[in-house]
């Protein structure tokens, strides 16, 4: 497989929209590209905004973003803003009776009935967090392959385009995606 920010935006959209229906790209058309390029498409776009967001001021958002006093890794915020979509999702519910179960079979559910629905969700939270990275990682991808974002890796010695190292993403939002988004507000 091929990592797709090492190829040309014509390359990559080319075969999802033809150059004859391509338009100048707005709302409309940055959801028909997502519709054509990504799997799941809504989400993407909800990524796509929470990066346009993040990047606001600066054009890129990471590795870290300030959320208070704390910095946390752009994938991590990304993910935590994500966590409200999954809670109506019956896979959250499903995973909350599994984890319950397995605290019970641990016998580490305390008896209290409030510190067991605390260490229940808190639980539940860690594992839709470490599954929410993956989702956020695949729709960043797909948005990197649609041509509205770019990626590379920053941290330890020296930027990069792979990961590795101790390094961090960093999203840029296009400026043709950026000025489409904002151009809706």
């Amino acid at each position: 497989m091929f990592q797709p920010d090492f190829f040309s935006l014509e390359e990559q959209v080319a075969p999802a929209v033809p150059k004859e229906r391509r338009r100048p790209l707005d709302l409309p058309a940055i959801l028909e590209r997502l519709t054509a390029m990504c799997e799941r498409p809504r989400y993407s776009f909800m990524v796509l905004n929470l990066i346009a967001q993040a990047s606001a001021k600066t054009g890129s958002a990471g590795p870290y973003v300030r959320e208070g006093d704390q910095h946390i890794p752009v994938r991590d915020w990304l993910c935590e803003a994500l966590v409200p979509v999954a809670q109506r999702d019956p896979r959250r519910l499903a995973i909350t009776d599994k984890v319950r179960e397995e605290l019970k079979a641990k016998h580490a559910l305390p008896t209290d009935r409030e510190a067991a629905d605390r260490l229940v969700q808190s639980e539940v939270r860690r594992r839709i967090r470490l599954s929410g990275r993956t989702n956020v990682s695949r729709a960043v991808s797909e948005l990197v392959r649609a041509g509205f974002v770019r990626r590379h890796y920053q941290g330890y010695r020296v930027d990069h385009q792979n990961r590795g190292a101790q390094r961090q993403a960093v999203y840029t939002v296009t400026e043709e995606a950026m000025q489409a988004l904002h151009a809706t507000r």
